[in-house]
């Protein structure tokens, strides 16, 4: 008999073929009506890594971390959270989760301080002891004492962190962390993820900046119309080539007439007086395009082969479907 199979499946957890997955979706769905808002997604977020859950405005985002969290029942599907089934075991799956939904909320005639020691109060007394730590490590330690609604959007954000640290969490959720800040709070924001990944947490970013993503997480889902079209690391889904080469020339108009005479390329354009791009034919080696061009006399100073980024591979995939950011 399989007593840590049994042990499992009375708890509530998953067996062991899910180690290492701090977040597990299996044909998660949810419809309001005849809506469908989150269409049979399955995902498996690792532990200790930045994951970007990345879409356009209105794709389904914010419904699933809803109910990754208890706050909506799916219609079908499987969840699973630090290793617990949901929504069965949700207080057990939450009790290490930290999580801001949009903006994050507060009492405005209480002060940051105040306000993190109602929270605690209904959680444990663990809580408390981490108040004034968790001020401190977003940067709030010297505003702590002011009431929050003189703070400025940044500073909720980062109150609203701190807030998460409380229960020391395993796992963070953000749903559009950085959305309404200033380049200089976005750049904070970044370097206070990356540090909490370094502790061996995970975070969770709902978001549709494809630039904050690439930069700060290291694996992404791309989800379109509620779908999770593509899910990988990033350098699995950027950083591939595209089969398309910049030659720096020193002469753009011969050296186009000369690809295209070639059956080396399926598309030559001419970018400036001394580059042209070429989309090279299945099978096709760019040291082969180089030498029909110098046979023809026109000196190649450079070669960059071209790779896609996060926002190539976001956009290829959702003007498929005519989606708009």
């Amino acid at each position: 008999m399989d007593t840590k199979g049994s042990t499992y499946a009375a708890s509530g957890m998953l067996d062991s073929s899910d180690d290492g997955n701090i977040v597990t979706t299996r044909n998660l769905t949810k419809k309001f009506g005849e809506r469908i808002a989150v269409n049979r997604v399955s995902l498996a977020i690792p532990r200790g890594i930045a994951f970007g859950y990345l879409g356009p405005n209105g794709a389904g985002k914010t419904t699933l971390i809803r109910m990754l969290l208890g706050l909506t029942q799916p219609t079908s599907g499987e969840m699973v959270l630090r290793g617990y089934r949901l929504p069965a075991h949700r207080s057990a799956a939450l009790s290490r989760v930290g999580a801001i939904i949009e903006e994050p909320r507060f009492h405005p005639h209480l002060t940051g301080r105040e306000n993190l020691e109602v929270f605690a109060s209904v959680r444990d007394k663990e809580s408390f002891g981490r108040i004034s730590s968790s001020l401190e490590r977003v940067g709030l330690g010297d505003r702590s004492n002011e009431r929050v609604r003189g703070y400025s959007l940044g500073m909720r954000q980062r109150l609203g962190i701190a807030r998460c640290l409380l229960s020391d969490p395993e796992l963070l959720i953000l749903d559009e962390p950085m959305n309404g800040l200033d380049p200089a709070g976005i750049l904070e924001f970044r370097h206070l993820i990356r540090s909490f990944v370094d502790e061996g947490r995970t975070v969770v970013i709902s978001s549709h900046l494809l630039d904050e993503i690439e930069k700060t997480c290291d694996a992404v889902a791309i989800v379109d119309s509620g779908q999770v079209v593509k899910q990988g690391n990033l350098s699995e889904l950027t950083g591939i080539s595209t089969g398309t080469a910049l030659f720096e020339v020193n002469s753009s108009d011969l050296a186009q007439s000369t690809v295209a005479r070639t059956s080396l390329a399926i598309g030559v354009t001419r970018v400036s007086e001394t580059q042209v791009r070429v989309q090279l034919a299945k099978g096709v080696l760019t040291s082969q395009v180089t030498k029909v061009l110098v046979d023809a006399g026109i000196a190649v100073e450079s070669i960059l082969n071209e790779t896609t980024n996060l926002e190539d591979e976001f956009l290829a995939i959702t003007n498929k479907s005519g989606v708009q950011l």
